[in-house]
């Protein structure tokens, strides 16, 4: 599906075709024919706008025929129904600029790209730079929002392996790992991006526009060492987790065994009381409460070695 945009009185106006100062969206479903449309009738490489399409697309910039692409990486949910997958993943963006368009193409929905449509009013056309610095602003938002979900749904699960350790805490906490590990990775990505935006001055920056990506890198920056201290957290919560479920198991189990060898003791005792041969006393009319005395007699005397043991 293809969205045309204009700016007319201040106010968005959707369009039927695209002209000068258009922002032009690319949203899902996404079919050859419309790509192939656009490639003409905005003289785009085709190539320009299928990279969105690869999931695993880096984030990069190029330019061919007077025409300037750049792939950002930016969250969002993860719908897969599979219980082991990351809770967020990460999709490209492109942004192709033209002579007169801006044109982003998503393989998917996301955030960063309706908060620019709610603020693309404000915006100037004619500024495709600072367009481009916007949605790259955008984008850090987004995953500087995420990652607080991530803290907050990660000190929820924290809370509960105290309160009862249980597999799918642990399970949903590996989720959240995974999730880190894709922002990280994007984030790295990304910073890597703007920074060579920013060296090479492939928009043609003006002096505002340099100081704003600048800005922006710091907080691609930060959101980054974010990301990164949050997965260390995460990997040590769950390297004590584990070693925490160790040890309760290994206290179960010197339970258990202390309680066999309490068992056995009588057990022995009837064993051979109960054998199918002359026995002493067997015609005593304590014959029953003799096996039971020596039972507990033997018991008392482990009993407290072990108790004097433990002290």
């Amino acid at each position: 599906m293809i969205q045309y945009f204009n700016i007319v009185n201040h106010q968005t106006i959707a369009t039927d075709k695209p002209g000068n100062g258009t922002w032009v969206n690319v949203l899902p479903p996404l079919k050859q024919e419309e790509f192939s449309e656009l490639s003409t009738a905005l003289n785009i490489p085709l190539d320009f706008l299928k990279d969105s399409l690869d999931i695993d697309e880096r984030s990069r910039y190029e330019t061919e025929n007077a025409v300037k692409l750049i792939v950002i990486k930016t969250p969002t949910e993860n719908n897969s129904f599979n219980d082991s997958d990351a809770f967020y993943i990460t999709i490209p963006i492109c942004i192709i600029l033209t002579s007169g368009q801006i044109v982003t193409v998503n393989s998917f929905e996301n955030e960063a790209i309706k908060k620019f449509l709610n603020s693309f009013q404000n915006r100037h056309p004619d500024k495709k730079n600072m367009m481009v610095l916007k949605i790259f602003e955008k984008v850090i938002n987004n995953y500087q929002d995420h990652l607080k979900e991530i803290n907050q749904r990660k000190n929820m699960l924290e809370q509960k392996l105290y309160d009862a350790n249980r597999n799918e805490e642990l399970f949903q906490l590996m989720r959240i790992q995974k999730s880190l590990v894709y922002f990280i990775t994007a984030l790295r990505s990304n910073e890597l991006l703007m920074m060579k935006l920013a060296r090479t001055d492939f928009l043609h920056l003006a002096q505002e526009e340099k100081d704003f990506l600048d800005d922006l890198v710091i907080e691609t920056s930060q959101a980054l060492e974010t990301a990164q201290t949050y997965t260390n957290i995460l990997s040590s919560t769950l390297d004590a987790f584990a070693s925490i479920i160790s040890n309760n198991q290994n206290i179960v189990l010197k339970r258990l065994t202390t309680t066999i060898l309490f068992l056995s003791i009588p057990m022995l005792v009837a064993s051979i009381y109960g054998m199918n041969v002359p026995l002493p006393f067997q015609n005593s009319p304590l014959a029953f409460w003799m096996p039971i005395g020596i039972s507990l007699i033997i018991l008392a005397f482990v009993a407290f070695k072990f108790i004097m043991r433990k002290k």
